[in-house]
């Protein structure tokens, strides 16, 4: 006997078996007919909620967006934070979670979802701009501090780095991969005029 659950509760059923069967099949080697009979539905109740496959994989990647949005959120938030801690806080908050996020990226670090990928990227800068934006504004008012243009700022340092230190774009070895950490961080002091070596703690994080 089939179960009817609501529509969302469905939905969020969906995705959570799909990323499963992405993270151990693979993207390309899973198909909707293994996500149904895993789930145990008809083909009618899939697409009343996603088109296609690809559609799926878009929805996983966007909800581990909004994870690490709302988290950065909470942070950003916390009036007991200053704008140096909310900013560490958030960049070790969106470190992947085991098992997880981590299996996704790989999956769309394949060629064949090259497309997708990129749209991730462009997406969690858009939706993170804003946020480090006003932790930066906060750090500009407490004088840690110094730019005209915290938001343009912002976007480049999440683009640079972004895109540098993507494994599905560049495949740095590891002493080129420290040489651009410790770059990226003596950047980042001087756009936003921040003190010397007060964001050395990124180096652990870039280097990885």
């Amino acid at each position: 006997m089939r179960i009817s659950k609501a529509p969302e509760e469905r939905r969020k059923e969906i995705l959570d078996v799909a990323e499963k069967l992405f993270s151990t099949k693979g993207y390309v080697h899973t198909t909707i007919n293994d996500i149904l009979k895993t789930i145990g539905i008809a083909k009618g109740t899939f697409y009343y909620h996603f088109q296609s496959k690809e559609a799926v994989m878009d929805a996983i990647v966007e909800r581990f967006i909004e994870e690490g949005v709302k988290v950065a959120e909470q942070i950003a938030a916390n009036p007991d934070l200053n704008a140096q801690e909310k900013i560490f806080q958030i960049i070790m908050a969106q470190n992947p979670e085991a098992g997880r996020k981590e299996k996704m990226i790989e999956e769309l670090h394949q060629v064949n979802n090259a497309e997708m990928h990129q749209k991730s990227l462009v997406e969690t800068i858009v939706q993170l701009t804003p946020i480090l934006t006003k932790v930066i504004e906060q750090g500009i008012e407490e004088g840690v501090f110094r730019t005209p243009y915290p938001k343009e700022t912002v976007e480049v340092l999440l683009v640079s780095s972004g895109f540098l230190f993507d494994e599905g774009i560049f495949q740095w070895d590891p002493n080129e991969q420290m040489d651009k950490a410790v770059a990226f961080t003596y950047i980042l002091e001087k756009t936003l005029g921040a003190e010397q070596g007060s964001f050395s703690y990124l180096l652990t994080k870039l280097g990885e």
